[in-house]
Parts: C-alpha cells; sequence; structure tokens
C-alpha cells in the first residue's frame, strides 16, 4: 500500500492527521533531521503503534531512503524500547527504590552495533519511548542526542514523526473496529 493510499483510509475526523503525515515524513515538516533519519524514525515509529498495514507501508517508504541493515536498525530500537520501556516504566512507577539498586539482567548487546548510524538509532529510541510512554527512556535517549550535538529541534522533530504516527495507527484501528460494527449491525 502506498502511503497515498494509508492517507485515504483515514477518516474524515482524522484530516489532520493527512496532512500532519504527509509533513513529518518530509525534510521540510521534521526540521533538523535528514530524510534517512526520518524513515527509519518512522519504522520504529510505526512498529511501536502496533498497526500492521500502517508498518508495511511505513517499512516501504523508509526503504527508499535507507539500507537493509539501516532498516534493521530502526527494528532493533522498537524491539529493545518494547522490552526496556516496560522495565524502566516499572522501576519508575512501582515507588520503591529497593528495584533500582538491582540488577536489570536484560540483554541489550545490539545497543553497542544496532545496525545504523548510533545517532540514528537514538532518534527511534526516543520516538518509540514517547509512544511507550517511558519517560526515563526519553530523557536518557534525549541526553544522549544532545551531547553528540543533535539540535533540540531535530528531537522535537522525532517526537512529532512519533505522535503523528501513532496518531495514524490509532486512526486506522478506529476506523477498521467502526467498518466491523457496520459490519455486524447489516448482516
Amino acid at each position: 500500500m502506498t502511503l497515498d493510499n494509508l492517507k485515504s483510509q483515514l477518516p474524515d475526523y482524522a484530516k489532520d492527521l493527512r496532512l500532519n503525515l504527509e509533513s513529518v515524513l518530509s525534510e521540510g515538516g521534521a526540521p533538523g533531521l535528514l530524510q534517512k533519519q526520518i524513515a527509519l524514525v518512522a519504522l520504529a515509529s510505526a512498529i511501536a503503534s502496533r498497526n500492521a498495514p500502517l508498518t508495511e507501508t511505513i517499512a516501504q517508504f523508509a526503504s527508499q531512503h535507507a539500507d537493509e541493515k539501516e532498516l534493521n536498525g530502526a527494528r532493533t530500537a522498537a524491539a529493545l524500547m518494547g522490552m526496556t520501556n516496560v522495565y524502566y516504566r516499572f522501576l519508575h512507577l512501582v515507588e520503591n527504590d529497593e528495584y533500582a539498586t538491582l540488577r536489570a539482567g536484560l540483554r541489550m548487546n545490539a545497543m553497542a552495533n544496532p545496525g545504523c548510524d548510533k545517532i540514528d538509532f537514538d532518534l527511534a529510541a526516543v520516538a518509540v519511548s514517547a509512544i511507550n510512554g517511558c519517560g526515563s527512556c526519553v530523557a536518557s535517549h534525549e541526553r544522549t542526542l544532545r551531547k553528540h550535538g543533535v539540535s533540540a529541534q531535530a528531537v522535537q522533530s522525532a517526537a512529532r514523526i512519533a505522535s503523528v504516527i501513532h496518531a495514524v495507527a490509532v486512526a486506522l484501528e478506529g476506523a477498521a473496529a467502526q467498518a466491523e460494527a457496520d459490519r455486524v449491525r447489516a448482516a
């Protein structure tokens, strides 16, 4: 499915998302990011948003701007953040400092060599962490990015991409649920 086909599936109540999606997937709408970085952040965000048609469409888009190794780096960011965001969000929410003294015991070897540039990985990781609602991971990856000279505007662009991709997934799921409800009522 193309991006245009995907946008046409968004319901009228989500028309702003059509415009925002087009915007954030371009360098002009994502200041501070290169087109490859936009594609990698979008792919990791789509995976984190758990909508198969959206993920397939964004993967096709991303493959036009990054090679397979780099795409796997975005997939690695989504996978590792899927694990670490839950764990570190638990540490934050449990309100018991003892857990922070315990060894996490979670393998994260891929972070050392994720398959894409480390900055691109951290951009994808901050976006996925925002989607997953892990404040400590957002803060950690944002600090790493800023320490490596990435501008606040670029980090904000990654967060904007994540927010739009996630909202598109929500709207598509809502439209699919409504279509199914209409089908059941008509039967």
